[in-house]
């Protein structure tokens, strides 16, 4: 994983705690996950819209 051992991991994770805190953590987490949430709702989204758009050529 991109040559990131154990060790460093821990030392980028102890890092980020001390920087933003155990409280805002769980913030962080959940702000990251709607994020993910909205990048991959983003990208699947011209899949469901093409079929209606060769549908409308039909139609035209």
């Amino acid at each position: 994983m991109f040559g990131i051992g154990m060790p460093e991991l821990i030392i980028i994770l102890v890092i980020i705690l001390i920087i933003f805190g155990a409280g805002k953590l769980p913030e962080i987490g959940a702000g990251m996950g709607k994020a993910i949430r909205n990048f991959k709702g983003a990208t699947s989204e011209p899949e469901k819209k093409e079929p209606d758009k060769i549908e409308e050529n039909k139609d035209s």
